[in-house]
């Protein structure tokens, strides 16, 4: 897969999943390989995730292409350290991340910052629904793109009532019964296995009352709160969103929050308990990049060590021939050939 490189598939393919599946940094695994009588210098080990990061890139754009061709997805932004930006420094960069919510597959982009150019870029050619969080961004790109209508979470919501409890139980106590009565409604619909249309019949039915009640005590509610408290920031956040978090109920494909985009994140969370930092932006764009193959090995339930070996041992003929599709190596359509293989 790399030439000139005197690691094997196999052994390339256990480093960079020990990194960013078992989040063991490269350190720990020289640690780990010095014990065993093998000497891996950092510069050698860190050029091998570098360059197997490279030869990916595509594939990972392949899991972007398909995402953005869905119709309707999920997006989130978290925070990763970026070091070496300037000497004894560290810069907070973004991880952008879009889900489709079906296939749960997930493509991590990597920005300097947290304003609208990089989800712009990203959904650039984007036609369809998107679900996020209350960010301003995403407003600013619903009123840009004509073509894409916005979803909010009502997990979000809910959020923003827990952290009112201390201030006014009773007030937000009762908005938290209204919007667990919403997720009821849910879990029957989960519980009945009910497709779309069953389940957006259940929630015009059971659901849409709640909300249309809920939205009233919501303005009736909000004269009796501290101004700029928490009661009032959870009150004024959720009436500011209620058309784009109640809309859901219209169309059973459409998920009542975007869990699994908080999902898809986990890994990058755990990450940065162990890593801390990036040493630089080439590294966090490798990150990117592995998260999303990864992510989609999970989505998939593909083993990330078996999936990625055989992928090295591919790659250069797909490089080589381009007549054949990098989409094919994809976890899940890799499963489904594996599969097929067997079968036969």
């Amino acid at each position: 897969a790399l030439p000139k490189c005197e690691a094997d598939e196999s052994l390339l393919a256990q480093v960079v999943v020990s990194k960013y599946v078992d989040h063991l940094p490269e350190y720990r695994q020289q640690q780990i390989y010095k014990r065993q009588g093998v000497v891996i210098s950092p510069s050698t080990m860190n050029n091998w995730v570098h360059r197997i990061a490279e030869l990916l890139r595509p594939v990972a754009e392949c899991i972007k292409k398909q995402i953005l061709q869905s119709g309707y997805i999920q997006m989130d932004e978290s925070t990763i350290k970026v070091m070496f930006v300037k000497k004894g420094t560290t810069h907070q960069g973004y991880m952008w991340v879009i889900v489709d919510p079906v296939s749960k597959s997930g493509y991590f982009e990597y920005r300097h910052g947290r304003g609208r150019a990089g989800p712009a870029e990203m959904l650039r050619d984007y036609k369809g629904k998107i679900q996020s969080d209350g960010y301003t961004v995403y407003e600013t790109i619903d009123r840009i793109m004509a073509e894409v209508e916005h979803y909010n979470c009502w997990a979000h919501a809910r959020r923003k009532f827990t952290e009112a409890l201390k201030e006014d139980k009773s007030g937000a106590e009762y908005a938290l019964e209204q919007i667990g009565l919403l997720y009821k409604v849910e879990t029957m619909a989960d519980d009945q296995n009910l497709d779309y249309a069953e389940r957006a019949e259940l929630r015009q039915k059971l659901a849409y009352p709640v909300q249309t009640a809920f939205e009233k005590w919501l303005v009736k509610y909000l004269p009796k709160t501290i101004p700029g408290g928490r009661m009032y920031k959870a009150l004024r956040y959720t009436y500011n969103l209620f058309h784009r978090l109640s809309r859901y109920h219209l169309d059973g494909r459409y998920r009542i929050d975007n869990n699994p985009v908080e999902n898809a994140l986990r890994p990058l969370a755990l990450g940065r308990k162990n890593f801390m930092f990036c040493g630089n932006h080439d590294a966090a764009e490798n990150a990117a990049i592995m998260y999303s193959l990864f992510g989609c090995c999970k989505a998939s339930d593909v083993n990330p060590r078996e999936w990625l070996t055989d992928v090295l041992n591919r790659i250069p003929e797909y490089n080589d021939n381009y007549d054949l599709d990098l989409a094919d190596l994809l976890p899940h359509k890799w499963q489904e050939s594996k599969s097929q293989g067997k079968s036969n």
